[in-house]
């Protein structure tokens, strides 16, 4: 097989993989309401159980994309998909609470798949194309959407336990057909005389924490928004679980799968001039998404008049799903800053950054349900993640637009495409 070949099965396969991780890390987005009925949990509990599995899958990404460097992506990746097996198949028997976050921890290990793949990917291709080919890769991140389609059927036709033993069942399938059409370059390793201390020094740079903050963002945001999606349709539009799961894919499915022309647009105009519009975008959707459902009384000449303020499921729909392109994008942009700037430990930093972002994805869904259960108020999550949003763009403006020329001919990737 020559070598294009040999990437582009690489990436097919890789991709592969990352969306069934992605989708069984997501699990407790769907299956997750049916068992906070059974146990009758309120809103931050809910929260926290569907962030557990976030928690491992961001803690292992650093060390993943270490060894990754290490010992390569192929095995790496492999094993971590085979070690989730048993984890997925044993949530269809736990019983309690205290069950669920401890075999969640084991599940969300398959989150860590991103700091692998993304590596290995990368490797494979000449650095003009790492960001369309990591952007690729990436739109495995569309799993979530696969989830919410595919998770309510089985909650519906079978109930919910069925929904981990299929997951498990489809997670061992795939480490068999990734094992058969990936393969490995000992030229992608890092020397093994690499100390770790040498490879988690770049922790100390502030352009590498510059980005995780927008990643936190943008696939945090990302991940605790498709977490949280199904019961917010249930809870506000008080829709059923198929229909709500329907209509928040509107988010998911763009979120990853346009990640590809976020990485295109990343290679052609630059991740700055990308990450910025991104920004702007997301600012502008979570502002209108805050406002909650308002009835206000005015007096007016001919005496008291009545209105109401709200988005309808319709507005509320259109408005995720432009979210979600701008998350695409964004995701594939903070990391087409990493391949440029860190060509040589992509594993490392993509591991930290990665980390960021899901811890992000971790600490939000525990932070929406606090500030339900405090103000009552269910958009209180676009709230919050507005501010978030806010801090990014100053930082950005402070530390890059202010000297760099954004739309022009001296725009970032200007002269690469000229």
């Amino acid at each position: 097989m020559n070598r294009s070949r040999q990437a582009l099965s690489v990436l097919i396969v890789s991709t592969l993989a990352f969306t069934v991780c992605f989708m069984v890390w997501m699990m407790f987005g769907v299956i997750g309401i049916p068992i906070r009925k059974a146990l009758n949990l309120n809103a931050t509990q809910f929260g926290l159980l569907t962030a557990t599995p976030v928690l491992t899958g961001s803690l292992i990404r650093v060390p993943l994309g270490i060894w990754t460097d290490k010992y390569g992506g192929r095995i790496v990746m492999a094993l971590l998909m085979l070690v989730t097996v048993p984890a997925i198949w044993l949530m269809a028997y736990a019983t309690q609470f205290w069950h669920f976050l401890a075999i969640g921890l084991f599940v969300g290990l398959a989150g860590g798949s991103f700091s692998v793949g993304t590596p290995y990917v990368a490797r494979w291709f000449p650095q003009n194309r790492q960001g369309f080919a990591m952007g690729v890769f990436g739109a495995g991140n569309s799993g979530a959407a696969v989830n919410k389609f595919v998770a309510p059927a089985l909650v519906v036709a079978f109930g919910w336990t069925m929904v981990p033993q299929v997951y498990a069942a489809v997670m061992l399938g795939t480490v068999i057909l990734f094992w058969l059409f990936s393969a490995s370059d000992p030229a992608h390793r890092v020397p093994s005389d690499t100390r770790l201390a040498d490879q988690l020094a770049m922790l100390k740079d502030p352009q590498v924490l510059k980005y995780c903050q927008y990643y936190s963002i943008v696939f945090g945001g990302y991940v605790a928004l498709s977490l949280w999606m199904v019961q917010y349709y249930v809870g506000e539009y008080g829709l059923d679980i198929r229909a709500a799961a329907l209509l928040a894919a509107c988010f998911s499915l763009p979120g990853g799968v346009l990640r590809a022309v976020g990485g295109w647009l990343s290679d052609r105009y630059g991740a700055h001039s990308v990450t910025w519009w991104v920004l702007w975008v997301s600012w502008v959707c979570l502002f209108i998404l805050s406002y909650p459902q308002t009835d206000f009384t005015i007096t007016t000449t001919s005496g008291p008049r009545q209105f109401h303020i709200g988005l309808n499921v319709y507005a509320f729909t259109a408005l995720m799903f432009l979210l979600g392109i701008a998350f695409a994008f964004g995701k594939a942009s903070v990391f087409k800053y990493i391949s440029d700037d860190y060509p040589a430990n992509i594993g490392t930093v993509s591991g930290i950054v990665g980390l960021a972002g899901g811890m992000g994805g971790f600490v939000l869904p525990i932070l929406f349900g606090v500030l339900m259960d405090v103000t009552g108020i269910r958009s209180s999550a676009f709230m919050l993640m507005y501010g978030v949003v806010w801090v990014s763009l100053i930082w950005m403006y402070w530390t890059e637009v202010r000297r760099t020329e954004v739309i022009g001919p001296h725009a970032p990737g200007a002269r690469g495409s000229a």
